[in-house]
């Protein structure tokens, strides 16, 4: 439990890295590039074997044991509290990422909660395709596609969403509810692959 709560923490800073990355490309106009280089987040956490929620959840799949799901839980922890220190910590070293994140989360929290479920969804599913092609053939063909592509497409992923709401230094009820909403999209969608898979077998 000890050592998914330091890796989770370790994948959180380096979530805060790429959503750092991403507002500064993406305010100086270029989205693009910043969803390409957010990547670095994803490739850094899979080579290194820290434990990212949204590419562990979709296993609870075939592993839902008392220890999986409390080192599930554990590492949502590590993912959460690593993400937030250093989104406020790099809100305040870096004043135009913190502007431009209050943008960016007042844009999220006028979204319709359904909708957010559903883009959480489908960001799950890419974030389970991603990291399920990394741990089988240990390509990195699917991160580098699928994490600009939920960005591009405005897929809400929780554990990004911490930090930019933390940079925003933006920490209210109505935040807490768009993350809860998040977090369960994500998982609902990282296990869809899986539960379909196992379901064919049977």
């Amino acid at each position: 439990m000890k050592n998914a709560f330091l890796n989770s923490f370790l994948a959180g800073v380096f979530i805060s890295i790429g959503g750092t990355v991403f507002i500064s490309l993406a305010s100086a106009g270029n989205k693009l590039a910043g969803a390409i280089f957010f990547a670095v987040a994803l490739l850094s956490i899979c080579i290194l074997g820290l434990f990212l929620f949204t590419g562990k959840v979709g296993y609870i799949v075939e592993d839902h044991s008392k220890n999986a799901v409390l080192a599930l839980l554990c590492g949502l922890g590590g993912n959460f509290i690593g993400a937030t220190l250093f989104g406020v910590l790099l809100s305040y070293a870096l004043p135009s990422v913190h502007a431009f994140a209050i943008t960016m989360c007042e844009s999220k929290l006028q979204l319709n909660l359904l909708g957010v479920l559903l883009l959480a969804f489908m960001c799950g599913i890419l974030m389970y395709t991603a990291v399920h092609i990394y741990k089988c053939t240990k390509s990195i063909a699917g991160i580098v596609f699928c994490v600009p592509v939920f960005i591009l497409c405005a897929f809400e992923h929780s554990i990004a969403d911490m930090f930019y709401f933390a940079v925003a230094r933006a920490f209210t009820f109505e935040y807490l509810l768009f993350i809860v909403i998040v977090i369960i999209g994500n998982a609902l969608g990282g296990m869809l692959i899986p539960f379909v898979q196992k379901f064919v077998k049977q």
